[in-house]
């Protein structure tokens, strides 16, 4: 049979007689890396209109419907999430049965998530409160839903937690993705996040997958809650901070390791924390020494 290239451009050149080659070559090295059941994998792009349709239904009048009856939007909304998301969760069981790992029946995992939705909106609520009292720019809460990065990536996590923690860690890594591409917030999904957690403007934040943060924690850009290096650990062993309730952390401080922040603790910006701090604690980096010379002073 005639090489694809050949029909398409005719009697090829030398050029176009490499780039056949090439063609050859890379789909030789392909199959070559092909397991025998590769099997499928949970769709980007049902999951980014699964999660649409979901924030939809969670906040009809802002993020929804122009008008209308709120009621039949919000059903339609959930009747298109929750049957394309069985879908997704069913190819992620399969994939799990494949590996040989024991899974749950795939309509009772669903309908355990569309449970839990009015908790992700209770959550979600006091997020959005937090972040209308603790930043002066913000001038109503139709403001902070609509146009704060920091609540949409929360919208992302409270959808992707509720999933990872009934046992489709792949579509919910996969939602918690989306997030990040959207809002520059990375979050992983089995992170566990209190109420009230207010990620202001949110750019380079970075929460690491067994960090857990408690109540009204508030965290400004470029914050790392991270794990030190660590060489042949078992996966999924805590090694990420806990940050207890009402802390704050400014922009570009960095947190690693299985450490406690203390509640009501203050982190200042470009602070490096690796050990524990007690409730309380005020950290900041040292003072600038600066020093003047006037009237031709100097070394």
């Amino acid at each position: 049979m005639p090489h694809l290239c050949a029909l398409l451009w005719g009697a090829p050149s030398a050029g176009r007689l490499r780039i056949m080659r090439a063609d050859d070559k890379v789909l030789a090295a392909l199959a070559q890396l092909r397991t025998v059941d590769e099997g499928e994998l949970p769709s980007r792009a049902v999951l980014s209109e699964v999660t649409d349709h979901l924030i939809k239904a969670l906040f009809p009048h802002r993020l929804g419907m122009a008008g209308g009856d709120v009621g039949a939007f919000v059903r339609r909304m959930l009747e298109s999430a929750l049957g394309s998301l069985t879908g997704e969760v069913a190819t992620e069981l399969a994939f799990q049965r494949r590996s040989g790992r024991a899974v749950v029946e795939c309509d009772d995992l669903v309908g355990r998530f569309a449970e839990s939705l009015p908790e992700i909106r209770a959550l979600l609520d006091s997020d959005i409160q937090m972040a209308y009292r603790g930043d002066p720019a913000a001038r109503s809460i139709p403001e902070v839903l609509v146009c704060y990065p920091g609540i949409h990536a929360m919208m992302h996590h409270r959808i992707a937690h509720s999933l990872h923690l009934l046992g489709v860690p792949f579509v919910a890594r996969v939602i918690s993705e989306l997030g990040r591409a959207e809002t520059g917030i990375d979050i992983h999904p089995a992170a566990s996040i209190g109420g009230g957690c207010f990620i202001d403007h949110g750019t380079g934040v970075v929460i690491g997958e067994t960090a857990i943060l408690g109540e009204n924690v508030r965290l400004y850009q470029h914050v790392t809650l991270g794990a030190k290096k660590l060489d042949g650990v078992p996966k999924g062993m805590p090694r990420h901070p806990i940050v207890e309730d009402d802390v704050t952390i400014y922009s570009g401080a960095t947190v690693l390791g299985r450490i406690t922040i203390g509640e009501g603790s203050v982190i200042g910006g470009g602070v490096w924390v690796t050990s524990d701090l007690p409730p309380g604690s005020f950290v900041t980096q040292a003072r600038t020494q600066v020093e003047a010379f006037t009237d031709g002073g100097g070394i």
